[in-house]
């Protein structure tokens, strides 16, 4: 497998889709005059509002999402893997949050429904009820790309290891862990966290972010990242709006595993 640059959109996306839509293309249409291969979006890409039911109201159908043909048109266009971020998808009678992975020819190649809620009341007066509104995915995806395998999360999802650790052992050299983190929690644990999900599994990681004040004052933390596996941060995006672009050598996957062999001795604990 050839090294390649890979690039994370950094965002701040607003309740207008369209307008959200236009703004990852130009994002992504800039990765891609940098050389980027593998461009990856942030959690809700086409979609930053809040509370349950402005959620569900702008919730489309997978076969009715204006974004997913707009982006597989997109990774055909600029000839790259596209991550599409996440999408709030009707699933039954709720909605999903679902990334999407396309192909060069536009094709999804896979999805992934964010499996961990984030359900919490944070000291500032925020709070958070995911599962009001999502259905939690429940199935492990390593979406298979010419340097190999992605593992696919989204946000909250970073704080449980034994996630990676599976993708790990399923064939992720590479993580994605698209995000809309909140200010206070990215400011203590962003940075660590994906360090040490990169560190613990000798996986590159790939977090695109939302950033700065969305909808009804939501703030996110921004700070994109790129890091390798030695937990090495090639790349981070900082508080605003952009494009980070970093140099991917497969094979310096199996060069850190050579040297901390932690996958191999993983051992059950009654």
């Amino acid at each position: 497998m050839t090294a390649f640059k890979a690039a994370c959109v950094q965002l701040n996306a607003s309740n207008d889709m369209a307008a959200n839509i236009k703004a990852a293309a130009e994002g992504a249409r800039r990765a891609a005059g940098m050389g980027a291969k593998l461009i990856l979006f942030p959690e809700n890409v086409a979609m930053m509002t809040f509370g349950p039911d402005n959620i569900r109201a702008m919730a489309r159908p997978q076969t009715d999402h204006p974004a997913i043909p707009a982006f597989a048109a997109l990774a055909k266009e600029l000839g790259v893997w596209l991550h599409g971020g996440t999408l709030a998808i009707w699933s039954g009678e709720r909605v999903a949050n679902r990334a999407f992975v396309f192909s060069p020819d536009g094709a999804i190649r896979a999805t992934y429904d964010k499996i961990h809620m984030f359900d919490v009341d944070l000291p500032g007066g925020e709070s958070y009820r995911e599962s009001e509104t999502f259905t939690p995915g429940d199935a492990l995806v390593v979406a298979n790309t010419p340097w190999g395998g992605l593992g696919l999360s989204t946000c909250y999802d970073v704080r449980f290891p034994y996630l990676y650790r599976a993708l790990a052992q399923s064939g992720a050299g590479m993580l994605a862990v698209p995000s809309a983190f909140t200010v206070p929690t990215g400011r203590a644990h962003w940075h660590v966290l994906l360090r040490a999900r990169a560190i613990e599994n000798g996986c590159y990681v790939f977090a695109p972010a939302q950033t700065g004040v969305h909808f009804a004052g939501r703030r996110t933390y921004g700070h994109s990242l790129i890091v390798d596996p030695w937990g090495d941060v090639l790349a981070d995006g900082g508080d605003g709006p952009g494009v980070i672009v970093a140099d991917i050598d497969p094979a310096r996957v199996q060069e850190v595993r050579a040297q901390i062999p932690s996958l191999r001795h993983t051992r059950e604990i009654p």
